[in-house]
């Protein structure tokens, strides 16, 4: 398909940002997608091209994470393997059920974990506290009841697994986030494969889009592994507010 030259002064810049707050809190796609829209792409190719530059972005950010040692393979293979299934299973049961009864229910439950995150300080202060066991069991509860999220509706997956790998299987901040990368990118790509065989994606822009989405997480990554819990927590807090604000918007 062709595109005009604003479609990629529109997109890129946003990937960034997208890019950026994505590696550190997940919820990338919350900017990313309307910036494809906004741009003229027929929604399934912008849903498609967006798969493309976020699972670049996602990559990069996976691999400095896991290079600077903020990655836990242990927990990420399994966590991955419960991912797939859940995404799987919520794809199918998608088809039979009204988004809107999902997102009634998150308009409710987001500003409580929003206020959650926001009165709790400290997230590395019940870090390491259940046995190694429950934290793979843990996490790969999480991975499983995120994944079916993912594969039934999607906006704020990454930030989801963030809050629940911290929370609930009691992983380090900076570890959480790495972690749910990984996880992240393997539905990605799953997801991409699909796309491209169905012709739904612009590689012209897709490419250009993923260099940037490349910088942002880049220096996004970078930054909560220097910076550790604190901005990973302001930046889901942002990232909530933005999940929030958006459906709050599609059901009026």
């Amino acid at each position: 398909m062709e595109l005009e030259l604003w479609s990629f002064l529109v997109v890129c810049p946003l990937i960034f940002l997208a890019g950026f707050v994505d590696a550190i809190a997940g919820g990338g796609g919350l900017i990313s997608l309307p910036a494809y829209i906004f741009a003229g792409l027929p929604v399934h190719f912008a849903i498609g091209t967006n798969k493309l530059s976020s699972t670049i972005g996602t990559l990069v950010a996976a691999l400095r994470y896991h290079k600077n040692g903020f990655t836990n393979m242990s927990l990420c293979i399994p966590s991955i393997f419960a991912a797939l299934v859940g995404s799987a299973i919520g794809a199918m049961l998608a088809n039979g059920t009204d988004e809107r009864v999902l997102q009634k229910i998150l308009l409710v439950l987001l500003p409580l974990i929003a206020l959650y995150m926001f009165k709790n300080k400290s997230l590395e202060a019940d870090f390491g506290s259940i046995s190694y066991k429950k934290t793979v069991i843990y996490s790969c509860l999480v991975s499983f009841g995120v994944g079916m999220y993912d594969g039934f509706f999607g906006p704020g997956t990454g930030t989801f697994l963030i809050i629940l790998y911290i929370t609930l299987a009691r992983i380090d901040p900076r570890i959480a986030a790495g972690n749910a990368k990984m996880v992240n990118l393997s539905s990605n790509i799953s997801a991409l494969v699909i796309f491209i065989y169905n012709g739904h994606v612009s590689f012209a822009l897709g490419l250009c889009a993923g260099a940037f989405s490349v910088l942002g997480s880049y220096m996004g990554a970078g930054l909560a592994i220097k910076k550790g819990s604190n901005v990973i927590r302001v930046a889901i807090i942002f990232v909530l507010v933005l999940l929030f604000l958006k459906l709050g918007y599609d059901l009026i």
